[in-house]
């Protein structure tokens, strides 16, 4: 009788520690799932290279992304900018059910222009910014509260948007900035980007030149993500680079790649159209990394030449399309 108790009571035991478990990896968003779909990753990597001739795309050096990984499973379309600023991106131009409200109609845009890959909205948010004052720090770079980057959080909860923080180090390094975000980039739904427009190694003046980062910059970038990956269990991070010139981006062949971080080159020009896939020809699509993203201005697109941006479907058109899309 006695062991027929202590089976009851060992099976009721298991019975609920199953159930706890079960419970806990429901409520632990930042567990990964248990496999990646190989198959379709590599369907999907070839669909975006759009039937390239060059050999370049899709790349052959990337490794398979950490199951939970984003691209390419699904777009992600962008606000960018600053609550301090409406002048930095639409981000920060209007009130934030005005901005959500705008920024899902736009998701809707792409989604109808490429039905086979859903999208996910997010709001690009710059949390430090280039100054052309040196500034109390010396560094021709302001960093914004905690509580700003905390709204900006909270203001993607109601979408369920991605949220991704950009910095503009001015003269400091991205291996003083970057460390100071730990506690929101452990987050799983906080990814990570950076401006070399604004990291100016030459010690000019934000603004007065155009800045520029190298591969080991970069380098430094991924590794860092790929550890919070691994010290807190997180799906890959996505890792965003601007770019719109040969200059902002030095020894592109060396960047590395990692299974934890997804890296997107970004044309970040502004202009008429033929000048914007130009630019994304030779600085994007001609010198591959991993994935590439595209920037649309609502204002300085169409400052000069044609009265237009682009449409999805003309962006959608370039080799390789991009898998991120950013608004500002």
């Amino acid at each position: 009788m006695k062991n027929i108790l202590r089976i009851a009571a060992l099976l009721a035991f298991t019975a609920s520690s199953i159930t706890s478990l079960a419970q806990a990896v429901q409520q632990d968003s930042t567990l990964k799932p248990v496999s990646l779909d190989s198959a379709r990753y590599d369907s999907l990597v070839t669909r975006l290279a759009n039937g390239d001739k060059t050999g370049k795309w899709p790349v052959k050096k990337a490794p398979y992304p950490q199951a939970g990984a984003i691209l390419p499973f699904y777009r992600v379309v962008a606000y960018y900018g600053n609550m301090y600023s409406k002048n930095m991106g639409v981000l920060g131009e209007y009130e934030p059910s005005v901005m959500r409200a705008k920024l899902l109609a736009e998701v809707k845009n792409w989604e109808a222009a490429d039905p086979q890959t859903p999208v996910k909205p997010a709001l690009h948010y710059i949390c430090v910014t280039a100054q052309a004052d040196a500034g109390r720090n010396g560094l021709h770079n302001l960093r914004m509260p905690f509580s700003q980057i905390d709204k900006a959080i909270e203001m993607a909860k109601p979408i369920n948007a991605l949220v991704f923080l950009d910095i503009q180090v001015g003269f400091s390094t991205v291996e003083t900035e970057l460390p100071k975000l730990e506690k929101y980039l452990k987050m799983p739904n906080v990814h990570f980007g950076i401006d070399p427009e604004f990291s100016m190694k030459e010690g000019s003046v934000p603004g007065k030149r155009i800045g520029t980062f190298d591969a080991k910059d970069i380098n430094y970038v991924t590794n860092y993500l790929s550890s919070l990956c691994k010290k807190y269990n997180l799906p890959p991070k996505i890792f965003v680079v601007h770019r719109f010139t040969k200059r902002m981006v030095t020894n592109y062949q060396d960047i590395k790649l990692d299974k934890n971080v997804q890296f997107v080159m970004d044309m970040d020009g502004w202009g008429p159209p033929e000048l914007k896939k130009g630019t994304y020809k030779y600085f994007v699509s001609g010198e591959p990394v991993q994935f590439t993203g595209f920037k649309l201005f609502y204002k300085n697109d169409i400052k000069n030449g044609p009265k237009r941006m682009m449409t999805p479907k003309e962006v959608l058109n370039l080799k390789p399309a991009p898998i991120y899309i950013q608004y500002q």
